[in-house]
């Protein structure tokens, strides 16, 4: 798994849910289909006078949220900010050409009304429920950072194995300290929970 896999993965699935929060701090949702990918951006499409595209003119923090029918979830977390002017155009004809529904929805010169952002940096979390152990990997696309999550195992670990007989997905191993095999942890925190030493701490 990669980045250019983990969009193409995305494409696939089509519509997007994109997340925001607006003025009075309250979650948002939506449904997006208007995107056009290129191998290290995203450009999506929304009409200046939508809600959404003024908490994007606001704040540009969003999170994008993608499900596919094999139990993968894949994550972007971004900033989106609008294209640059003299791409606007560009960008927008390529998303009416890929999306022919566009046209019924704002036909002829009433695209005008829209705007382009882009995405170039952020961090994207791959997430397989489908397997077992389950597999997830974190991203960075652009100059985005990825963010340590989870849990670990510190220098106070016993060796006394409750955690491993406590892991859902037995992926805790043996050692000094013990290790948890992070590409496969579930960060449920049951290995936190069940310690009686204090030997577990978020990442």
């Amino acid at each position: 798994m990669d980045v250019k896999t983990c969009l193409q993965k995305l494409q696939y699935v089509g519509v997007l849910a994109f997340a925001t929060v607006d003025e009075q701090g309250t979650p948002q949702v939506r449904n997006i289909s208007a995107i056009h990918y290129e191998p290290d951006a995203i450009y999506f499409f929304t009409a200046r006078g939508k809600n959404f595209c003024k908490e994007l003119l606001a704040d540009g923090r969003v999170q994008i949220l993608g499900y596919t029918k094999y139990k993968e979830m894949i994550r972007l977390s971004t900033k989106a900010v609008p294209a640059p002017q003299d791409e606007q155009r560009k960008w927008m004809d390529t998303i009416f050409a890929e999306q022919p529904y566009l046209s019924n929805v704002y036909p002829g010169e009433t695209k005008e009304i829209g705007i382009i952002f882009e995405i170039k940096d952020g961090e994207i979390e791959y997430f397989n429920l489908g397997v077992h152990p389950i597999f997830r990997q974190s991203y960075s696309i652009g100059e985005g950072t990825i963010t340590p999550k989870g849990y670990e195992i510190t220098d106070a670990c016993t060796g006394c194995e409750i955690c491993i007989n406590n892991c859902p997905q037995n992926i805790i191993v043996s050692g000094q300290p013990f290790q948890i095999r992070q590409e496969h942890c579930l960060h449920c925190g049951n290995c936190m929970a069940v310690c009686s030493y204090n030997a577990v701490e978020k990442r």
